[in-house]
């Protein structure tokens, strides 16, 4: 069996991956399987509320975010493998905001077929759709902005502010029945990490 085709799309919070991912589900011709970071992390917040609703910390801790993060976005990146041998197709939908996340993810999938998709969007777009959603940070996107499409090598681009999710998912599935090599990712190094 052949392993599962991987679609990463890189993008910033609010770039419309979600979208695209409903989209590349609903349609029938290429089976895939949606696997948000959000979903890892909510579950993880869910289980914590529920476990210890009460608790009350002694100290201030300062690396919260390193502590938790890394450890369930290692867990993220091998579910993600561990679909792919076992010949699922896998949309990933995360956010490459830092060098590390981006090295481990290139060690632990290099070997996957992985079509690599750049979700472009302007930073003033950005902040429209933070502010119509409600639901995330006001100038979250645009402080991910620079960082997550330093990217210069891409498979694919689709623009969610010139097409609709619809229309950027029928762009993904016609550049994987065309069967061009996937090759952007592999072409992309190990990038050096600033302590």
């Amino acid at each position: 069996m052949k392993q599962g085709l991987i679609v990463f799309l890189n993008g910033t919070s609010s770039s419309g991956k979600t979208s695209i991912s409903m989209e590349l589900k609903k349609q029938k011709e290429i089976p895939f399987h949606h696997i948000s970071i959000d979903d890892f992390f909510g579950n993880y917040n869910d289980f914590i509320d529920h476990e210890f609703p009460d608790i009350e910390p002694t100290r201030e801790v300062e690396n919260v975010g390193q502590i938790l993060f890394d450890p369930i976005a290692s867990v993220y990146y091998a579910t993600i493998k561990l679909f792919s041998e076992m010949g699922l197709n896998v949309i990933v939908d995360t956010v490459l905001d830092n060098d590390k996340r981006f090295n481990d993810y290139l060690d632990l999938l290099f070997d996957q077929p992985t079509l690599f998709v750049g979700v472009l969007c302007s930073k003033e777009e950005l902040t429209r759709r933070e502010q119509i959603r409600g639901d995330r940070e006001i100038g979250l996107a645009s402080a991910q902005y620079n960082k997550i499409y330093s990217f210069n090598e891409y498979d694919l681009e689709v623009n969610t502010e010139e097409w609709s999710p619809a229309e950027c998912a029928g762009k993904i599935l016609s550049f994987i029945k065309s069967n061009k090599e996937y090759s952007a990712f592999k072409k992309l190094s190990k990038r050096e990490i600033s302590v």
